[in-house]
């Protein structure tokens, strides 16, 4: 902006000079003086012209009293009654610094966060708040440890979406006042004392061991109800176990270190097993 306005100077300083000495050839004394009033009017030109960024806008304050709201672009300015100040109006970040609140059921935690932000109403944000940067994360300071007192500290670990909402929404009513409108605040690190940490390590631990315990036992159960159901099925079918029988043998491989020895022939255990079935019978 300095730049703009130095080469503005030199513009109308050269345009100014070159004027005065065209008079000068005609009236040395009348060129030297519109020389320097060249000088003065290129300054007063120079200070006078303002360029606005297409994100930006001015507030003018006309002798102290708001004016109205230049910008984007070029505009004027009246030097010394006038005051052009400048308010960006991009999504700003302000970070929440880490701070120590209590949660509901009485655990001390340390969370940090960020916000983000834009002023709206340029004439707003200046006319009813100081430093509307340094407010907002004031307030948001505050309303954080406002809410995380509502929460457990599983909740609070757990929901972190909605405790941001829960902030977003009591800011933002506070915030609209000053002109300003909140895109979101988030919460980024939840720290907690290391005994806390310790204990919920070993709470997780036991949880998953817990889950492992219950995953095998019915493991077991499922296994012992398929066994009952196969030994009903080869009790229930005569060839079903000396199918089962060279089933077994087959899986053994043919590999000579695999030797099976069969002391009684399957044909002779089966016709024993009839024939004390019609004994008993």
């Amino acid at each position: 902006m300095k730049a703009l306005n130095f080469i503005f100077f030199i513009v109308f300083l050269v345009i100014g000079e070159m004027i005065a000495i065209s008079i000068a050839a005609v009236s040395p004394p009348l060129g030297g003086l519109v020389g320097v009033l060249a000088f003065f009017f290129a300054l007063f030109i120079a200070i006078m012209i303002k360029v606005a960024y297409q994100w930006e806008r001015a507030v003018i304050l006309r002798l102290g009293k708001y004016s109205s709201i230049k910008g984007p672009g070029l505009f004027l300015v009246i030097p010394i009654i006038d005051q052009a100040i400048f308010i960006d109006t991009r999504i700003l970040t302000v970070d929440i610094p880490q701070q120590q609140a209590i949660t509901k059921d009485n655990v001390p935690v340390t969370v940090n966060g960020v916000i983000f932000f834009q002023v709206h109403d340029p004439k707003l944000a200046i006319l009813t708040i100081q430093n509307y940067s340094f407010a907002m994360r004031e307030y948001a300071l505050a309303t954080l440890r406002d809410i995380i007192g509502e929460f457990i500290l599983d909740s609070l670990l757990s929901e972190r979406e909605l405790i941001g909402k829960k902030i977003e929404d009591a800011v933002e009513k506070e915030a609209s006042k000053w002109g300003l409108v909140v895109s979101s605040i988030k919460i980024q690190d939840i720290d907690m004392p290391e005994e806390l940490k310790k204990m919920m390590s070993r709470q997780a631990s036991a949880e998953r061991e817990k889950r492992a315990t219950i995953t095998k036992a019915e493991g077991d159960r499922d296994a012992s109800v398929n066994l009952a159901h196969a030994a009903r099925t080869m009790a229930e079918s005569p060839g079903a176990m000396q199918l089962r029988t060279l089933q077994t043998l087959d899986g053994l491989g043919p590999t000579a270190s695999n030797t099976v020895v069969l002391a009684v022939p399957v044909e002779i255990l089966e016709a024993a097993r009839v024939l004390t079935k019609k004994a008993a019978s």
